[in-house]
């Protein structure tokens, strides 16, 4: 497990400031620096706890009043880097469940507590491209696994007004599983 720290922007520019302002300030990997939309910026890093929690707060601090929101969560689940990349492609199961938020950083948090709490499968976690800056997150699993993990994703206080929606689908359609992989 690693620790993932994330920036969100409402700048592009700001956004490409704040990211040169984190690689410089701690030893971190880059995991992803991009537009989403609509005109926002995500700065992705991973590394050892000390060297995230310093490189978002240098990250924050060039991003002054541009800053939408940022995380740092330690003891990533390892689920949750393949399904940032969308390199998940798991077998149909019991059911399905997806949590909507409003920002990119709520859909990461939601992400890890959802696979901490209960024995599921990520699909995918998707960030706000072409989404108009609102995120998702898929996951499989046993109905009352998926149940468990949903309402654990929408309760941790980290996403607090950020959710938008969220559902638990039993029995999922096999041609709406194919259409959300």
């Amino acid at each position: 497990m690693q620790t993932l720290g994330i920036l969100e922007l409402n700048s592009i520019a700001a956004g490409v400031e704040a990211g040169d302002a984190m690689l410089k300030a701690a030893y971190t990997k880059l995991v992803t620096a991009r537009p989403v939309c609509p005109g926002k910026y995500i700065i992705m890093v991973s590394g050892d706890t000390a060297g995230v929690t310093a490189s978002i707060e240098a990250g924050k601090a060039a991003a002054g009043q541009n800053l939408v929101d940022s995380i740092v969560i330690p003891s990533l689940d390892d689920q949750v880097f393949p399904a940032l990349a969308c390199a998940v492609v798991p077998e149909q199961k019991e059911a399905v469940g997806v949590v909507e938020t409003f920002s990119l950083v709520a859909a990461v948090f939601a992400a890890d507590a959802a696979v901490k709490a209960a024995g599921v499968d990520l699909i995918e976690i998707r960030l706000g491209t072409g989404l108009g800056g609102k995120s998702f997150v898929t996951m499989v699993g046993g109905t009352s696994e998926v149940k468990a993990s949903v309402s654990a994703a929408k309760n941790c206080d980290e996403v607090q007004g950020m959710i938008v929606k969220t559902v638990v689908i039993p029995s999922l359609h096999p041609d709406m599983f194919k259409a959300i992989l």
